[in-house]
């Protein structure tokens, strides 16, 4: 019973940080988005709600992962923190970019999201490789993002 608590409570965390930063993202998607000079490579409005959602499924099942091993064990309660950290990092990012509309300090931070996603990866891989894999892609998908947020900063 413990372990299906903890999976849904995983679910739970993830994507309430998604549903939180899409409310800053959808409402400017239409309006100040749309406007941007973007890169030619910037892939169409509709390819990154379901990338996302994919995305924090796998984060979501990762970290069930990686707290299934036992907040008790100190390896395992730094990569879960950390987790957290760049958790919380991916929902600045949306309220900076989206929200406040600053593509300058959103590249600082999704700078700063990079490195800590990086960081994640490396302890969750001491922890369980599955759950690391799980995060490759999210990592992928950031690295991308961060260079179309370069792009549209210096186009803008």
């Amino acid at each position: 019973m413990m372990k299906v608590s903890k999976l849904i409570a995983s679910i739970c965390l993830c994507f309430l940080v998604a549903f939180f930063g899409s409310l800053a993202t959808f409402s400017s998607i239409a309006t100040w988005y749309a406007h941007l000079n973007k890169p030619f490579f910037n892939p169409p409005n509709f390819i990154f709600g379901p990338v996302w959602s994919v995305l924090y499924a796998l984060m979501a099942i990762s970290l069930f992962l990686v707290w299934n091993k036992g907040l008790k064990h100190k390896k395992v309660k730094a990569a879960f923190e950390v987790f957290i950290l760049q958790l919380l990092l991916n929902l600045l990012w949306s309220l900076v970019f989206f929200g406040l509309h600053l593509p300058y300090v959103g590249l600082l931070v999704i700078i700063a999201l990079w490195i800590s996603i990086f960081y994640t990866l490396s302890l969750f891989k001491k922890i369980s490789v599955t759950a690391y894999w799980l995060l490759v892609p999210y990592i992928a998908w950031v690295s991308f993002a961060m260079i179309l947020n370069f792009f549209v900063a210096i186009l803008n």
